[in-house]
């Protein structure tokens, strides 16, 4: 069996413990860096029969698939497929599979740990502290408080639960709602005006693409934070400064952005009410090796 693997860049795949066992599977085409652009991905798997793709900075769009007429499974490590166009490789009998629910647990405390470090300013007061400052009395307080909740798969789920215990009352708006102990389904418009947190764990896709603009902030309260680990472009980045800038809410925590790595000079980076992580929620050594297992099994499967 011969596998490709276009982009494990920077090397994930390489280093764990899975390799040996992918090795010995098959012939691996393997590269440590980044196509770089079509032209790049097509020169590395125009003949590949399997796929394993690691970074979503690749695109596998119709051009791409086109020109690999041997292609017929995509393994995803993540559960992403934006990068993926869809139809196209239905059209062409291409098998897409993607890892879900291992990065849940990460991917959902990261989530709640970026909501208390909003809440609590714990960026601003340790860098405060460093300098010998003492500011102090500037935390908010969680508990009793409403966490709106947007989607409710996997990961929206487990941040629910999370929330709820810290003494949250939990909220929420799914695509295919379904009953969950302690969550109150609510409409999408209300979840907006009555939260305090706003965490979104929407897919990408057409219908979520800039789902958060000028409008649901204009519903928000002013003491609202927004939580976003799950893509960048479903939040309207222009609107979300704009809010920010006029504090039309208090802040947000984001680990996701309409550009990645984000340029440093993004102006997020020079506001006082976010705070930045880089796209890293679901990256734990936990996650990793599961999503890996995974992707890889689900190949030699």
């Amino acid at each position: 069996m011969r596998i490709h693997i276009p982009d494990d860049a920077p090397p994930v795949l390489r280093s764990s413990a899975v390799w040996p066992e992918l090795a010995a599977r098959g012939e691996l085409v393997y590269y440590d860096t980044l196509p770089g652009s079509e032209d790049g991905l097509i020169e590395r798997i125009a003949d590949a029969e399997r796929v394993l793709n690691i970074r979503s900075s690749s695109k596998f769009t119709e051009r791409v698939l086109a020109a690999c007429p041997r292609l017929r499974l995509l393994s995803v490590w993540g559960t992403g497929t934006d990068h993926i166009d869809l139809a196209a490789a239905e059209r062409r009998g291409i098998v897409v599979k993607t890892t879900p629910g291992v990065s849940a647990v990460s991917i959902a405390e990261h989530t709640l740990a970026l909501l208390l470090a909003v809440a609590r300013h714990i960026p601003a007061a340790d860098a405060a502290t460093r300098r010998g400052e003492w500011p102090r009395g500037q935390s908010v307080e969680l508990n009793g408080k409403t966490c709106g909740v947007i989607g409710l798969g996997a990961i929206g789920s487990r941040f629910a639960q999370l929330a709820a215990g810290i003494g949250m009352r939990v909220v929420a708006w799914t695509v295919h709602p379904r009953p969950i102990a302690g969550v109150q389904m609510v409409e999408l418009d209300e979840l907006y005006r009555m939260s305090d947190v706003v965490s979104v764990h929407l897919r990408l896709s057409p219908e979520t693409q800039g789902m958060i603009g000028e409008a649901q902030f204009a519903l928000m309260k002013p003491s609202a934070i927004l939580i976003n680990t799950a893509r960048g472009a479903i939040v309207e980045e222009s609107a979300l400064l704009a809010a920010l800038e006029s504090h039309r809410i208090a802040g947000a925590g984001l680990d996701v952005f309409a550009v990645e790595p984000l340029p440093p000079e993004h102006p997020f980076t020079r506001l006082p009410n976010v705070v930045l992580t880089p796209h890293c929620a679901g990256i734990t050594p936990e996650a990793l090796e599961a999503g890996l297992r995974m992707a890889v099994r689900q190949i030699t499967d």
